[in-house]
């Protein structure tokens, strides 16, 4: 994805407003700093480009976060102040990079920290980690069990400092932040400080689906750490994908052009097998109807995770390269040639903002 501030931007594109962007942030940052903790802002889903990464950090996130070596090392370039911190367990293989790009990474394996330790000794950095902890999940991190060990081994390792503990939750298992679990990370992180004496200044309390429990003041007061994307990208509580109050959800538009538009049946004519992508489809007979083929696929995004600005609009599916959209009941005479402009949830922008046949184009009011 190229992004442009130019005139004249091409379809199909992402629009990225980013004044609305830095709102969204200002609020989340706002509510996480009311609680004692500070925000890495994270713009992974599109894929740490400039004005993103400015955005997040001029609305109060103090650190920006990204699981991409690549987007670290850009940002690096363009401000080299900014905190950055690798969300992503590092490989072996780029411990030299990962030092060298980011100030934080987020471990769950002994063998990574003794490799990073041995990078920042090669290059003479030093370097901050935070070990992960598994609490339920079952994603990235160390078992409860096994975290007092790793931390007391990673002590020793010279050109790291042990800088806190964190967990990830609502990933992979859909496991909730409650109270039970983040208390769960303050026991532990108490008694890795004191079986260490670490400091160990900083409890890393997951993502945005932490935000409930931040705005109902049900957060342990020692859990002063959060790593927030899509609630300030999309304006969404990621538990349950609601609007989050205070937050706007059109700071992206994916933008189509209509390339086709003619009145055919609802239903196939002919016998019917599979279609391209080996599915078997059921249609809705809706008599003879208005569809337009607009310029997008499965190839460049999760067509499911699309919704038309215009609620009369109905998607009907895709090809690889086409999306079919029912325009019937709109009041708009639609026309070959228009745009028609939709709305990504977090898994089509993350594939969309990955295509290079999307481009992206900056709105900066």
């Amino acid at each position: 994805m190229t992004i442009s501030a130019q005139s004249g931007p091409q379809s199909p594109r992402l629009e990225i407003h980013v004044e609305r962007i830095r709102e969204n942030a200002r609020v989340i940052s706002s509510l996480v700093a009311s609680h004692g903790a500070s925000t890495a802002g994270v713009g992974k889903v599109l894929r740490g480009h400039e004005f993103v990464v400015g955005a997040l950090i001029d609305g109060g996130c103090a650190q920006y976060g990204d699981s991409r070596i690549a987007n670290l090392a850009k940002v690096k370039d363009w401000r080299p102040g900014i905190e950055t911190m690798l969300l992503r367990i590092p490989e072996i293989s780029r411990c030299a990079e990962v030092v060298q790009v980011a100030d934080y990474s987020l471990n769950s394996s002994i063998d990574t920290l003794r490799a990073l330790s041995a990078a920042c000794v090669d290059l003479d950095r030093r370097h901050k980690a935070i070990i992960m902890v598994d609490l339920g999940d079952l994603r990235e991190g160390v078992w409860a069990d096994d975290l007092l060990g790793v931390v007391t081994e990673a002590k020793a390792l010279p050109g790291l400092e042990i800088a806190g503990i964190g967990a990830n939750l609502a990933c992979f298992g859909g496991v909730a932040p409650n109270p039970v679990n983040m208390g769960r990370l303050v026991e532990l992180a108490s008694e890795c400080r004191r079986e260490t004496s670490l400091e160990l200044p900083m409890i890393s309390g997951g993502n945005s689906s932490a935000l409930p429990m931040l705005a109902a003041g049900t957060m342990p007061r020692e859990v002063n750490h959060f790593r927030m994307g899509e609630s300030i990208i999309l304006g969404r509580n990621v538990y349950d994908r609601t609007p989050w109050p205070g937050t706007r959800q059109d700071a992206i538009r994916l933008v189509v052009e209509i390339v086709e538009l003619e009145r055919k049946p609802s239903v196939p004519i002919g016998h019917r097998g599979q279609d391209a992508f080996g599915e078997s489809r059921e249609f809705v007979d809706r008599g003879v109807r208005r569809r337009a083929i607009v310029n997008l696929g499965r190839q460049d995004a999760v067509v499911s995770g699309l919704v038309p600005d215009d609620p009369a609009m109905i998607i009907l599916g895709a090809s690889s390269d086409h999306l079919i959209i029912d325009v019937d009941d709109c009041e708009r005479d639609w026309h070959v040639g228009d745009e028609i402009s939709l709305s990504p949830d977090y898994g089509a922008l993350l594939a969309l903002a990955t295509s290079p046949y999307v481009g992206a184009h900056v709105v900066q009011h």
